[in-house]
C-alpha cells in the first residue's frame, strides 16, 4: 500500500485510530509528547515538519498490512449522501367543455370520488406523469394546460402536483378496476356533490370559476 504523501494533523490522528491507541501510546510508538498528539486533534489541517514526516512514514511502514488497511478505509472520501426524496404524486384536473373527469377508488372500506392521479418517480416530470396516469386509469388522452400549484395532501401526507388539463381524445372507461370502480366526466357546478369543497385544492376551483 501507498505511504501517504503528506502527513497532516488529520491523517496522522486517522494512523492512530487505525492502530488503536491511546494518545499516550501512540506518542511513546512515535518518541513525541502526548500534548503534541492533542494538538493534531485541535489542528487537523496542519501539515507536519519534515522531521514529523518521516517519523509517521516509518510508523506506517512498521504497523503492518492490517493497520495500513483499515488506515485506507479511514482516508476514503465519504459517499455522497443521498437526499431522500418526499413521496410526489401529479393530479390531472382534465376538462371536456363543461365536465371534469373523475375516478371513483376503492379504498378504507369506502368509495371516494377523486382527479386522476399517480407516483412521481425520481427525476420523472409531474405534467408527464399526470398526462400518462390519466390515460392509464380512464383512457382519456389530455394536454397540460397549465400547474396549479403543489401541496402537502391533508388526507395522504404526500406532496401533490396539481395539473390543468384539456381533453384531447377518448372515452372516460374504467381501464384500472382494480384500484378504481368507476369513471366519469361531471359538470363543473356539480364537482362539489363528489368531492366536499373543503377537500378540494382551492387553486382547483379557482381555475374552474374562471374558465367561462
Amino acid at each position: 500500500m501507498d505511504v501517504v504523501d503528506t502527513w497532516t494533523g488529520r491523517t496522522a490522528c486517522l494512523l492512530q485510530e487505525a492502530m488503536r491507541m491511546t494518545n499516550e501510546a501512540f506518542a511513546e510508538r512515535l518518541g513525541i509528547s502526548p500534548r503534541t498528539i492533542s494538538r493534531w486533534h485541535a489542528q487537523p489541517e496542519m501539515v507536519h515538519r519534515t522531521e514529523v514526516q518521516q517519523i509517521l512514514d516509518i510508523a506506517y511502514r512498521e504497523a503492518g498490512e492490517e493497520v495500513q488497511r483499515r488506515l485506507a478505509l479511514l482516508l476514503r472520501p465519504p459517499a455522497p449522501r443521498m437526499e431522500a426524496q418526499a413521496l410526489r404524486v401529479a393530479i390531472a384536473v382534465v376538462l371536456r367543455g363543461d365536465e371534469v373527469l373523475l375516478v371513483c377508488r376503492r379504498g378504507d372500506g369506502e368509495l371516494r370520488w377523486q382527479f386522476p392521479a399517480g407516483m412521481v418517480k425520481p427525476g420523472v416530470d409531474p405534467s408527464t406523469v399526470a398526462v400518462q396516469e390519466t390515460h392509464g386509469e380512464t383512457g382519456v388522452h389530455c394536454t397540460v394546460r397549465d400547474q396549479l400549484g403543489e401541496r402537502i395532501h391533508p388526507v395522504t401526507g404526500v406532496m401533490a402536483s396539481y395539473f390543468l388539463a384539456d381533453h384531447l381524445a377518448g372515452d372516460a372507461t374504467n381501464r384500472d378496476p382494480v384500484e378504481n370502480i368507476d369513471v366519469t366526466w361531471v359538470p363543473r357546478s356539480a364537482l362539489t356533490r363528489f368531492i366536499p369543497q373543503e377537500q378540494i385544492y382551492p387553486p382547483i376551483l379557482n381555475a374552474l370559476e374562471a374558465i367561462a
